[in-house]
């Protein structure tokens, strides 16, 4: 299964949809996950799967805001393509 590690910018509307299913009131602190990058930078992030890939969505205030105060079927992509921060696969 692929991982992937991506920032709220690049969350296309099926993700956000998938984002609005798993934490339909939003994302608490026991959701979110948190790890260091290979910088040493910790990130905090909360976990969607598709049948695919497992992604983890870089938490920010924009992210909590847009799931509290926006429908799934009013969000537009910030961006066209999905362009990841880190992608790694894991066997499992």
């Amino acid at each position: 299964m692929r991982k992937a590690i991506i920032d709220y910018k690049k969350v296309t509307p099926e993700l956000f949809q998938l984002l609005q299913e798993r934490y339909p009131g939003g994302y608490s602190d026991k959701d979110i996950i948190k790890f260091d990058d290979h910088r040493n930078n910790t990130i905090e992030a909360v976990e969607i799967r598709t049948d695919d890939t497992i992604y983890l969505v870089k938490v920010s205030s924009k992210l909590h805001y847009t799931m509290v105060n926006v429908d799934a079927d009013d969000f537009e992509e910030i961006a066209p393509d999905e362009t990841f921060i880190n992608d790694f696969s894991e066997e499992e």
